[in-house]
């Protein structure tokens, strides 16, 4: 059966939470991440916080009923930027908006099948912003697939548990996923 994507926008997409949650406890149980169930609760716990943000849309893969690959994200503001970052954007990213991606991911079963960019290329579809940016643990294989796929660094952050991150930036009207 071919893989069916659905997009929602706010609070349409809670009924995808329960699923979005399980893929997550999957994805992030493996290295380098090996988060367990108390970042999975915060990540649960969060989702409905995220939905209400502005310009908040998830996208998500199913085949035959069962989720295997999510992306969402949300309007970051003109003037915003990652609050731990070592150093702002060029000048041109930071006044315009941006689309924030907070979670891409695919469920290790199903890499390498292009349900990754599908996901990717319908959350761009149809956005204002002009850039994304998301943050990528530099020691993920995500990380170099995101570099294959156009994203580039633009500056570093540190997360509350001293994980390294690299900020990411992808101008989509210039290049496609």
């Amino acid at each position: 059966m071919p893989v069916t994507y659905t997009v929602r926008t706010g609070s349409s997409a809670a009924p995808l939470f329960p699923p979005l949650v399980e893929l997550y406890a999957v994805v992030y149980a493996e290295p380098p991440y090996e988060e367990g169930p108390e970042q999975v609760s915060r990540f649960a716990n969060g989702l409905p916080t995220e939905a209400a943000r502005p310009g908040f849309t998830l996208v998500a893969a199913e085949d035959d009923g069962a989720l295997i690959g999510a992306a969402y994200g949300w309007t970051m503001l003109a003037g915003r930027w990652w609050s731990q970052a070592d150093q702002d954007p060029p000048a041109d990213v930071l006044v315009a908006d941006k689309l924030a991606v907070m979670e891409w991911i695919v469920a290790p079963d199903r890499r390498r099948e292009g349900v990754g960019s599908g996901l990717m290329a319908r959350l761009l579809d149809g956005r204002h912003e002009r850039y994304a940016t998301l943050a990528s643990d530099p020691r993920a294989a995500a990380r170099r697939m995101y570099a294959r796929a156009g994203w580039r660094q633009v500056a570093r952050s540190t997360m509350p548990d001293g994980t390294p991150m690299d900020l990411l930036l992808f101008d989509w009207p210039a290049a496609r996923v």
